[in-house]
């Protein structure tokens, strides 16, 4: 009678959940995105830095340009930056900003600073911008100037994922997350809502 043998459980891949999988291909798109020329980047690259094989991303996005489509669509990123009542969204826009950065390393609106590295597709990302963030938060708006405000506010925002996550400004890192939301929000909001005293 022979035995049966299976191999060890700790060297056998994990099976991977497509949903996480597909979140950590598109995340490992849009680091090398921010810091490398679409040209430059390679389905190669973009796996490693995912854990996952080049034939995965193929089986989940098709190809590098369909890859790329999704990374520099803002859509969802808009979703849950936007997602608050306009009273509160100020506070809620500048807390998803730094969560975004303290937390998970990341702010995926901080992708249009890198357009001008892109050429063409930093025109797409460009128009994908301004299409679903300006754009879907001044129809948010009442009153005058609504395009006007709502670019303020996103320049504020933009402003304080560059110093926070770019530039590392020491004295921001060492603040508590909270007092920043304190003294940040009411610049942000000022914009958003008419009649509101600029700080």
């Amino acid at each position: 009678m022979s035995a049966v043998s299976t191999p060890p459980t700790t060297t056998a891949p994990a099976r991977r959940d497509a949903e996480a999988t597909k979140a950590a291909i598109l995340k490992a798109a849009r680091y090398l995105l921010a810091r490398h020329a679409h040209a430059d980047i390679t389905l190669k690259a973009v796996a490693e830095r995912a854990g996952v094989s080049a034939p995965l991303i193929l089986k989940y996005f098709g190809n590098k340009d369909a890859l790329f489509a999704r990374v520099m669509s803002f859509e969802t990123d808009a979703d849950a930056l936007l997602d608050a009542p306009l009273d509160n969204l100020g506070r809620h826009m500048v807390r998803h900003v730094l969560v975004g950065q303290s937390r998970h390393g990341a702010d995926p609106l901080l992708r249009i600073v890198f357009a001008p590295l892109h050429a063409e597709q930093g025109d797409i990302l460009r128009a994908n911008f301004r299409t679903q963030v300006t754009e879907r938060l001044t129809e948010r708006l009442t009153g005058a100037d609504a395009g006007l405000r709502a670019e303020l506010a996103v320049a504020a925002l933009l402003g304080l994922g560059v110093i926070y996550g770019l530039a590392r400004g020491p004295h921001v890192r060492a603040a508590e997350l909270d007092e920043i939301v304190e003294r940040y929000a009411p610049l942000v909001q000022g914009h958003l809502t008419p009649g509101n005293p600029r700080p």
